[in-house]
């Protein structure tokens, strides 16, 4: 299934979650934090009020409890409002 997100929507891949902390321990799934850090797969084509500021390719930090989960063939993705992306990770 293809996912191409409309308006003012950007479908982003979710980074995996740290499993380790860097001492080494390990942190069970039911206490890891939710990532707040993706990859931007696909843009919708903006508004007239709101542009699109961000492409495929970018890695992006987002709103914490921001979007919509979907899954598609096994892979987490978040569709946001462009609102909801904080900055551009360089």
């Amino acid at each position: 299934m293809k996912i191409t997100p409309l308006a003012d929507r950007v479908l982003v891949k979710a980074q995996a979650m740290e499993t380790k902390t860097t001492s080494g321990l390990y942190i069970p799934e039911t206490a890891q934090e939710k990532t707040q850090i993706g990859t931007v797969v696909a843009v919708g084509q903006g508004t007239e009020k709101v542009k699109m500021l961000v492409k495929p390719g970018d890695k992006i930090l987002h709103d914490k409890y921001a979007g919509v989960s979907v899954k598609d063939n096994g892979d987490e993705y978040l569709i946001l409002k462009m609102d909801d992306i904080l900055a551009i990770l360089g």
